[in-house]
């Protein structure tokens, strides 16, 4: 066989490209969607949820804080929260507020 230069040259002008920008990008691209649906959305729910529910902090209500203490809601500030639990009273930080508990209903005996 006889090969010309030309030859030789049009043979390496179509060798196999490589992947494409997108193909490229495409595993990076899904693995941050998958990060974010399942990971950052829900955290931040959950904290626009804790706030709000910081917020609508009354005098009453009965919650739980970060370090276990259950009581009841005597004052609300800005930053602070008094609560009353068994005889002592105790000023948290409002954001050590973790969660509202409900008072159990008082059973009506007939």
């Amino acid at each position: 066989m006889n090969f010309s230069l030309v030859d030789i040259a049009y043979a390496q002008t179509s060798a196999p490209k490589g992947p494409s920008i997108f193909e490229t990008l495409a595993l990076p691209a899904a693995f941050l969607a998958i990060m974010y649906f399942m990971i950052l959305r829900p955290q931040q729910k959950r904290a626009r949820e804790h706030s709000q529910m910081l917020t609508g902090l009354k005098v009453g209500d009965e919650v739980i804080t970060s370090g276990g203490i259950v009581g009841r809601v005597r004052s609300v500030a800005d930053a602070f929260v008094t609560i009353e639990s068994l005889s002592s009273t105790l000023k948290v930080m409002k954001a050590n507020v973790i969660a509202l508990t409900k008072a159990p209903e008082k059973v009506q005996v007939k």
